[in-house]
């Protein structure tokens, strides 16, 4: 990505917070037979040192990637939206695309089966826990366990990351706040999540 100072983000705990709020990521290998991208969500160790995510793909997904021979690319997008010149004003100005990214990078730890079901039922708890009537995998074991025999569970330590967060700190306090505006309640290109993200890295 592109290295503009004002928007690099490198705060490990703000991409601590882009990983728990949006855990659906792309994962890319570059293998023996070429670039490989699949599409899996992932789920921080809140107690790990440094950044750790778990995950799992579906066989033979890991056999595609070579998980575990070689460094892979994890994408964390977060909220993105497109920013029109319009909204500027009188400033001369070209579109652009609000974003906030991650790139992760490490090497994957393939996990036991047994770690892998732990690692699945954590997964499934992250996203049941707001349900009124959570389901776990415990309910129905047997079947979960026979599940699991189809996945592949990995840890990656990240050991390097490369992100950001482009949300018009470039612009006037005039522009930010029309920006969100049309984020908020525009016609054309409501996107509120970007304008929720926009307030909260302007301290409004």
């Amino acid at each position: 990505m592109r290295r503009t100072p004002a928007f690099l983000l490198e705060d490990e705990a703000e991409v601590k917070r882009l990983i728990r709020e949006n855990p659906w990521a792309t994962i890319v290998s570059h293998t023996a037979t070429g670039i490989v991208a699949s599409h899996y969500p992932v789920v921080l160790e809140e107690d790990a040192e440094g950044i750790s995510i778990v995950s799992h793909v579906g066989r033979p997904d890991e056999q595609l990637h070579e998980l575990g021979r070689h460094e892979v690319l994890v994408i964390i997008q977060g909220p993105h939206g497109y920013i029109s010149p319009g909204w500027y004003g009188a400033v001369p100005a070209v579109p652009t695309w609000n974003h906030v990214t991650a790139h992760l990078y490490g090497t994957p730890e393939i996990l036991s089966d047994e770690e892998n079901y732990r690692v699945l039922g954590d997964l499934v708890d992250f996203f049941e826990n707001r349900m009124p009537r959570p389901a776990r995998l415990e309910q129905n074991e047997e079947y979960a366990r026979r599940i699991v025999h189809g996945t592949a569970g990995f840890r990656l330590r990240v050991t390097r990351f490369d992100a950001r967060l482009k949300l018009s700190q470039n612009r006037s306090p005039e522009i930010v706040e029309t920006i969100i505006g049309e984020l908020e309640h525009g016609e054309n290109y409501a996107q509120p999540d970007l304008a929720r993200e926009m307030r909260r890295v302007h301290g409004e």
